[in-house]
């Protein structure tokens, strides 16, 4: 059983997963993904913007953040489950807390970009491919899903 709260994505443990899945991006890459990076922690704050941790128990699993991209649309970033927590049903279960968590603040579509591969849980949860919509040179795919 997952409980999702809302953090301060300044502040462990959402910062610690910000850094960890800004490690696993680099370590893909095979090189540090400097520049491009523009989403800073305070993106994730009120109103248009949350950053959301899974937690089993006490531990923290999982996070991910919503950013406000205006025209009613948010952006799903820093998405990410700790390794521990992977292959059980919870990156797909954070994307859901992640969507509830967008319609919460008023957005009425999501996208998303990602520089690895776990395109197969956002085309099963209902995202559609789209053409490179924030000129990321570090994506291979980008998303769109209306809520």
């Amino acid at each position: 059983m997952i409980e999702f709260r809302r953090c301060d994505a300044a502040s462990p443990p959402a910062s610690d997963f910000i850094a960890a899945v800004l490690e696993e991006f680099d370590a893909a890459a095979g090189r540090p993904l400097q520049g491009g990076i523009t989403t800073t922690p305070a993106d994730f704050s009120p109103p248009g913007g949350a950053y959301v941790v899974g937690w089993v128990g006490e531990t923290p699993a999982c996070g991910g953040g919503v950013k406000a991209l205006g025209d009613l649309t948010a952006e799903l970033k820093r998405i990410y489950v700790h390794p521990r927590f992977r292959g059980r049903g919870v990156g797909r279960s954070l994307v859901d807390a992640l969507e509830d968590t967008a319609r919460e603040l008023g957005h009425r579509g999501v996208r998303l970009d990602s520089p690895t591969a776990p395109w197969p849980t956002y085309l099963k949860a209902g995202y559609r491919e789209i053409a490179d919509y924030n000129g990321n040179p570090h994506a291979d795919f980008w998303g769109e899903k209306q809520l």
